[in-house]
């Protein structure tokens, strides 16, 4: 006699992820909009500095969450897990979880939330990873962005969208290439994002074994700093001392340990110092470092060698924290007659997930009428002349004569806008615009915009 499989009661969750102007927002209004009897709740993600996505979603029965204050696979995954409990306090609302992620996002820390957390893993299950690809577009970041790579390979279904913008042919190839990256992948192709809804949801795809194949750590937690070490220093002048490395500056530690305290026993506390990046001391060469709990930013960019002091007044046991690995600066702790001092104990630690430094946000909110022709000649030269440049552009519009919000969005230089639902009573008419692409200049795009106010 057999015993019967328990069913798995959990609730299954889909993470939706793609390059920047894949067609994520498109998918998600089909499927919230589509009668296919699932009750979803989505939580969604903008890497733009201002949250505009939300609006863009068509309105429905489903609770929508936004999280528009950092990628999701970065500094917000707290905020991911905590949504997450809420949600389930209101478990007999919904019968699956959708995850939009910022086009920037890297899908495999998002992934890992549904593991190394114990109380999201016990009553969520990650049930698959649908990866849009833009035929047309994806090309300019295969060999440039780590995203849009990672992207791919974690999918457990690939849909390549927009293949009516290129010839056949070049799907095929499109095809070929992303093969290569993930070979295990299902494949659709599609446009407009018109796929079938049950190729997105209970997909049942998400492998494990694979995950870690791709990523070997990909169980490990990350942490913001990349090597810690433990010190027992006697008091005075100790010298940090520093070669030329791949960064013009690094943040750095130095927090006394309590008696008894290990490396383990701290790196979360590590982790939420080192969060806090506004409030990182800035110290130039020669500079002097105290121990304590604060962040500092050590400043890299001279030639040569590079020298701080470590004032210790007492003997003291201390936890060094770098941002980098010391190999990658020759970095050594000296004590005060010279002598180098190694670690009583030290451990590297997965670094977080950071994105491209030259990809960046600009968001533009102003108040007052747009006049159209304006506007099309500002946007169409902007285009033509940045387009390269311009990964994702977006915005929400309210434009002279018309009492119809009007809606743009443009992936490279191909532009769409046309007008939306009528404005309602209780909203603020308010144009919106978010830009996100490579060396983009916000007070050029803000001047740009105003000059296009009626």
């Amino acid at each position: 006699m057999t015993t019967a499989t328990k069913a798995d009661t959990r609730v299954p969750v889909t993470v939706l992820t793609g390059f920047l102007g894949s067609g994520k927002t498109t998918l998600l209004n089909r499927i919230l909009t589509e009668q296919h009897g699932k009750r979803i709740a989505v939580i969604e993600n903008e890497f733009g500095e201002i949250g505009i996505d939300d609006a863009l979603i068509v309105k429905a029965d489903e609770e929508i969450f936004e999280m528009n204050n950092g990628c999701i696979c970065c500094t917000v995954r707290g905020d991911l897990i905590r949504i997450l409990g809420n949600l389930m306090k209101r478990r007999d609302r919904f019968d699956a979880i959708l995850v939009e992620t910022t086009g920037m996002a890297d899908p495999a820390p998002v992934a890992q939330t549904f593991f190394v957390d114990d109380e999201v893993r016990e009553r969520v299950r990650l049930d698959g990873i649908v990866t849009l690809v833009d035929s047309k577009h994806i090309w300019q970041h295969l060999d440039t962005s780590k995203e849009a790579v990672e992207q791919l390979a974690f999918a457990d279904v690939l849909v390549l969208n927009k293949i009516d913008l290129v010839p056949p042919g070049e799907v095929d190839r499109l095809e070929q290439r992303v093969r290569k990256v993930n070979a295990m992948a299902r494949i659709h192709r599609t446009s407009m994002a018109s796929v079938p809804i049950d190729v997105v949801l209970d997909v049942g795809g998400f492998d494990l074994e694979r995950a870690l194949q791709v990523k070997p750590t990909f169980l490990e937690l990350e942490y913001p700093f990349e090597w810690a070490g433990a010190f027992a220093l006697g008091p005075g002048a100790h010298t940090l001392a520093l070669e030329e490395g791949p960064d013009p500056t690094m943040k750095l530690l130095a927090a006394p340990l309590a008696p008894g305290e290990t490396i383990d026993g701290v790196k979360d506390r590590l982790a939420v110092a080192f969060a806090d990046r506004q409030g990182a001391a800035r110290v130039g060469p020669d500079g002097a470092l105290r121990p304590g709990p604060g962040l500092v930013e050590l400043q890299l960019e001279a030639p040569g060698s590079k020298r701080f002091t470590l004032e210790v007044a007492a003997p003291t046991e201390l936890v060094l924290a770098t941002q980098h690995l010391p190999a990658e600066f020759k970095l050594a702790l000296l004590g005060p007659d010279g002598r180098k001092l190694d670690p009583r104990a030290e451990r590297t630690f997965v670094a977080t997930h950071v994105h491209e430094k030259s990809v960046t946000s600009v968001g533009i909110e102003l108040e007052g009428q747009v006049d159209g022709k304006k506007l099309n000649a500002w946007i169409g030269k902007l285009l033509r002349e940045r387009g390269v440049d311009l990964y994702r552009s977006k915005g929400i519009l309210n434009m002279k004569g018309d009492d119809r919000r009007f809606v743009f969005q443009a992936v490279h230089m191909l532009f769409d806008g046309q007008p939306d639902r009528a404005w309602r009573e209780d909203e603020r008419r308010m144009s919106q615009l978010v830009f996100i692409g490579r060396n983009l200049d916000r007070a050029e795009l803000t001047k740009g915009f105003q000059a296009c106010l009626a």
